[in-house]
């Protein structure tokens, strides 16, 4: 089976092209063997690059655990990249099917290569059940989850609840550390507040226009970057105040530009997305 490694801000998956390749039997036990960083290709999970019959092409996405999600704003852009660069549609406006979700992607080109790519991230999920989240504002049960007061292994949090697609738990700190993300955040992940677990970011405000973040992903541990997570953190940090609605995110992997736009309600990311190289998995 034919692979392509790629990374959008060190965020790093490995994908398949369905529509050269069959789709694999067993996906899920699949996913965590070539996600596997000492005994696999390694990377944040699995995605298939498939053929959709409302769009240009569908992505379906495995966290290394092997369990599905609906969203990654990093991998979305790769695979925009990909259907591009290997001639399945040579558009610089493409669209994408994930979750049963269509989205925009505009690419920038240069010399035929993909170097950057802003997404069409729609608007950010706001209702509880939707998020989904048992979580509700103290303002009233049809009011977003904003700085609502929690308790993870005895340290107090205050924390947003937006979804883009898939779930985030965002929390404003002082200062970033191991603490907040390699400690609290897998326990936040499997909060029973969370029914379908969630995606964990930790925020530190650096100006209104400049946030640091680091992420525990759902079902994948930290990650260098997270697309969707960044999306979510610029809508927490308009919602509590303390940022504008165009931000430059700091990640460990890289930075990415966001914009809620006010006009319409989407959210817009744009970054890099990059192959690393491609191979032959054995199996």
């Amino acid at each position: 089976m034919r692979f392509t490694k790629m990374q959008g801000a060190g965020n790093d998956y490995v994908y398949v092209d369905c529509f050269d390749e069959d789709l694999p039997h067993d996906i899920p036990g699949l996913a965590r063997r070539i996600s596997d960083r000492r005994f696999g290709v390694g990377g944040d999970g699995l995605i298939l690059i498939c053929p959709s019959e409302q769009a240009d092409a569908e992505m379906r996405m495995y966290n290394a655990d092997g369990s599905a999600a609906e969203m990654c704003g990093n991998g979305i852009r790769c695979v925009a990249k990909y259907v591009y660069e290997h001639d399945i549609c040579q558009r610089e406006m493409l669209t994408i099917e994930s979750g049963g979700v269509v989205r925009t992607l505009e690419l920038t080109v240069h010399n035929s290569k993909v170097d950057k790519v802003r997404v069409d991230m729609g608007a950010p999920i706001l209702t509880a059940e939707q998020i989904p989240t048992i979580l509700r504002s103290p303002a009233g049960p049809q009011q977003p989850v904003v700085n609502v007061p929690i308790e993870i292994a005895g340290r107090p949090l205050a924390v947003t609840a937006v979804s883009m697609g898939n779930p985030h738990c965002v929390t404003f700190v002082d200062e970033l550390n191991d603490e907040w993300v390699l400690n609290i955040g897998p326990k936040l992940e499997v909060d029973a507040r969370f029914p379908k677990r969630v995606n964990c970011e930790f925020v530190q405000v650096l100006s209104r226009g400049e946030l640091r973040q680091r992420t525990w992903e759902r079902g994948s541990g930290e990650t260098l970057a997270c697309g969707s997570g960044a999306c979510a953190v610029c809508v927490a940090g308009v919602l509590t105040g303390r940022s504008d609605r165009k931000v430059l995110v700091h990640l460990p992997g890289g930075d990415l530009s966001i914009e809620w736009n006010e006009a319409n309600n989407h959210v817009f990311m744009t970054g890099p997305a990059v192959e690393v190289f491609s191979g032959e998995w054995p199996e």
